[in-house]
């Protein structure tokens, strides 16, 4: 994603590749300056774990619209689309 576009940066998965056995916890508030990680500052119960099963590059949720956390299930391309009609209707 070039520059021109990184006002949406956040609404666009991230790509980790994860290892075998290890937990991750996933920041469900969207505060944390580790994302797609917890920082444990804020998420409080919007935290979820996940223990890897495989070393494996998994899709984390950004936008935090997710209904399978921590894992991306397209819900940013909703967001991404209304926010292009309201920039065609300026």
């Amino acid at each position: 994603m070039d520059d021109n576009n990184s006002e949406f940066k956040h609404l666009f998965p991230i790509a980790v590749e994860v290892t075998e056995g290890k937990t991750y916890v996933w920041c469900g508030c969207g505060k944390s300056k580790t994302q797609p990680f917890c920082d444990k500052e804020n998420c409080g119960d919007k935290a979820v774990s996940f223990i890897a099963d495989l070393t494996e590059d998994v899709y984390f949720c950004n936008c935090k619209q997710t209904k399978s956390p921590p894992f991306c299930d397209g819900s940013h391309a909703k967001i991404l689309l209304e926010v292009v009609k309201k920039r065609q209707n300026k």
